[in-house]
């Protein structure tokens, strides 16, 4: 049986296939699993990455979308977000809760309640 979040994936992959994003494209790495997807993003013009083709896989947990995926290029890019082995570390790429790097704290996120 199905997973709600493999059925979840399925649907947002088959969606992305029937309205295509331009300058993106993303498929599965294997055919057998919707937890690894292939992504590639091409280099938008006027910028320093015009004219890039830029390769990445990003791995869903079993739990998503509870818990973000994880992203890492495959082709080599600079990018202040982008570690030196391709990991991407940004805020909606980590659990909730202060960042395993150390350089976002929940706490500068939060919203004062009323």
């Amino acid at each position: 049986m199905a997973s709600p979040a493999s059925l979840l994936l399925q649907k947002q992959l088959k969606d992305l296939c029937k309205n295509p994003v331009d300058g993106f494209s993303a498929g599965l790495v294997d055919d057998s699993n919707v937890f690894e997807g292939s992504v590639t993003i091409v280099g938008p013009p006027d910028t320093f990455y015009e004219g890039g083709f830029f390769n990445a896989i990003m791995s869903f947990p079993p739990d998503y979308p509870n818990s973000p995926p994880t992203m890492k290029f495959t082709t080599d890019v600079w990018h202040p977000n982008v570690y030196t082995d391709g990991t991407v570390c940004i805020s909606i790429l980590h659990p909730p809760g202060d960042d395993p790097n150390g350089y976002e704290l929940t706490k500068g996120m939060e919203r004062e309640q009323r």
